[in-house]
């Protein structure tokens, strides 16, 4: 996406998976500190979600306390292959329509709160095949090339996100309030400033994948 040379991707790989070594550590102790992290407590009501971390420390749990629920495993294998046969069948038949397993299993055991922002993404990824004519197409060289800029934008979202709240945390941490940084009640517009701002986002997110040109090489 960015044009790198393999050599330059591995180095940057190493580089980062040693950074990540020292700096996870104190970064996550920070959020559980400021938000809390997995199940809500007294302490943290709105704690950080790790849905992942979540399913996994449950089937660890599961395995090594035989505690595992094999009947509900034995149903979610069973829906995982009706899926799949869905998919095959419709790839079969030629369809533009796929059901892919594993877009279906992300929706199944993430929360709403995350689903919703994937559910946008992927409709404003359609609207802008549609823009360009692309719906449906088997060209999947000129679908990547028509969808790079809105990934990296998207990319560059998800980081900012990210360090914000690492940088939001720190003052609620060495203040030891939740609302160090909150903006004065008669400012405070509930919900309608978020979904305005999202609003926004979406509309900025299409036009930079209005603005792709599939041809570019």
């Amino acid at each position: 996406i960015v044009g790198a040379t393999p050599w330059k991707q591995q180095l940057m790989l190493g580089i980062g998976a040693f950074s990540c070594a020292l700096i996870m550590a104190p970064v996550l102790s920070l959020l559980a500190q400021a938000y809390g992290i997995g199940a809500p407590t007294p302490e943290h009501p709105n704690a950080l979600s790790a849905p992942q971390a979540t399913l996994m420390a449950s089937v660890a749990k599961g395995m090594f306390g035989g505690e595992l629920p094999w009947t509900i495993i034995a149903i979610g294998c069973g829906i995982g292959a009706v899926i799949i046969a869905l998919d095959e069948w419709l790839k079969a038949k030629g369809s533009s329509f796929r059901v892919p397993v594993l877009a279906a299993a992300i929706g199944i055991y993430l929360p709403l709160e995350l689903m919703v922002p994937i559910f946008l993404g992927g409709l404003l990824a359609y609207l802008v095949e549609k823009r360009h004519g692309m719906v449906g197409t088997k060209d999947e060289s000129a679908r990547d090339r028509l969808h790079r800029p809105g990934t990296l934008f998207a990319a560059g979202l998800i980081t900012g996100e990210a360090l914000m709240g690492i940088l939001i945390a720190i003052p609620i941490v060495v203040s030891g309030r939740a609302d160090v940084i909150a903006l004065p009640e008669f400012l405070q517009q509930g919900q309608w400033v978020g979904l305005a701002v999202l609003a926004v986002v979406g509309w900025l997110l299409y036009r930079t994948g209005a603005k792709a040109n599939p041809n570019a090489t």
